[in-house]
């Protein structure tokens, strides 16, 4: 059986995977992030290029194959980040005139639907959510047809969008939900929900959250400059309705009803976060808007794959992509399957096979070089930036 090296570097992660008789033998990544803001494609490459040997290595040795067992090497060839797809590129041809082995270029979006095949999934719908990417893919009549889809931002986008306005750094997408478990649908805030037939818009809502992020940022800048006789008309700090607990638990300097100064390094959350709707104050917190934007998205996520599920009549539903790593997703599409009348079986990679990864890419590798869908002259490779799902014909499925 061939060995497959697999190379990904569509966006923010570079990775290295081997794959032999439909395993993944390893499976090594390196993940470039900021403190603040969201991903720099050319920072993001210079990230790839400073790590693509050490992965490379790494993954060798842990899958303990050598260089020249290798047969083939699989690389993310689109969509993606163009500076990034030429780092993976340069590296694969790199490697292929070294090892004088053949190019077998991937479809990023196809891989994450074909890994879907270790979870046990034969003919799923799958949806499919990461950073740039948010469609919901099925195959029909020999190629992965786009059934829906969104208009304008991918959730992973959104969410890391959402992330840089509220200050947590990138990506946000493990903190917006950490932040989502702290409230509950008692302070749901009402979002925009936009589903248009088979697709979604997340511009609106991503318009709303600002501006109730802005709200916010207003409203602490007028409680930080209150001086000290404004504090004791409010008679207590625990009477004042902060908005968000990172402002919270930042050591409140308080004055007391007897002009004494006191510290709050642990205040009551309960009594702050008393909601009140009048002099100008907010009546939610960044978890109210965290667990407002993960309930209404998803929500809106899993709508159109139940659509999707309707119209091709398929009986499995795949979750794929770095958003679907989410807990609360999976629970809501769980739910979704389980309550149609024809129940759907709902399948889940593992986390590693969810977010970006090399896995994915030599695993549908493997059975692209297995039909014969290989390139030895390396002049007529170069990325697809743009490449869409439905233009990839699927011939390793009837070959």
């Amino acid at each position: 059986m061939p060995i497959i090296l697999g190379i990904e570097s569509t966006a923010h992660t570079f990775g290295v995977a081997l794959a032999k008789n439909g395993k993944i033998l390893s499976n090594i990544k390196k993940t470039y992030t900021t403190d603040s803001g969201g991903i720099i494609p050319s920072e993001a490459s210079k990230h790839h290029e400073l790590h693509k040997h050490e992965i490379y290595f790494e993954a060798l040795d842990k899958s303990n194959v050598k260089e020249d067992e290798i047969e083939a090497i699989a690389f993310s060839q689109g969509p993606g980040l163009a500076l990034c797809l030429l780092e993976g590129l340069r590296f694969a041809k790199e490697l292929s005139t070294k090892l004088k082995i053949p190019l077998v270029p991937v479809n990023h979006c196809v891989a994450h639907l074909v890994i879907g095949e270790l979870t046990g999934a034969k003919d799923p719908v799958l949806l499919y959510v990461s950073g740039a990417n948010t469609q919901v893919i099925a195959y029909e009549a020999g190629k992965y047809r786009i059934f829906g889809e969104t208009l304008d931002l991918g959730v992973g986008n959104f969410i890391d969008t959402f992330g840089r306005m509220a200050g947590i750094g990138f990506p946000a997408g493990q903190k917006i939900q950490e932040l989502a478990e702290k409230s509950n649908e008692k302070n749901y805030i009402e979002l925009p929900y936009s589903v248009k037939g088979m697709d979604i818009a997340l511009s609106g809502i991503q318009t709303n959250l600002k501006q109730k992020l802005e709200k916010m940022k207003l409203y602490n800048k007028k409680f930080a400059s209150l001086n000290s006789s404004e504090l004791n008309k409010n008679d207590n700090v625990k009477n004042l309705d902060l908005c968000s607990t990172e402002d919270i638990n930042k050591k409140l300097l308080c004055i007391n009803n007897k002009n004494q100064r006191k510290i709050l390094a642990k205040p009551d959350l309960k009594q702050i976060n008393k909601r009140a709707n009048e002099n100008g104050r907010v009546n939610y917190t960044l978890e109210d808007l965290a667990y407002s934007l993960q309930e209404t998205v998803f929500a809106m996520l899993v709508e159109v794959a139940e659509r999707a599920l309707a119209h091709t009549g398929k009986k499995e539903l795949l979750l794929g992509g770095g958003v679907a790593c989410n807990k609360r997703l999976q629970e809501m599409a769980r739910i979704m399957c389980s309550e149609r009348e024809e129940k759907v079986k709902l399948f889940v990679p593992e986390a590693q096979f969810l977010v970006d990864n090399a896995g994915m890419i030599a695993f549908l590798g493997e059975k692209m070089f297995k039909a014969g869908l290989f390139e030895k002259n390396l002049d007529k490779i170069d990325i697809k930036p743009r490449e869409r799902t439905d233009e990839v014909d699927v011939k390793w499925k009837w070959l």
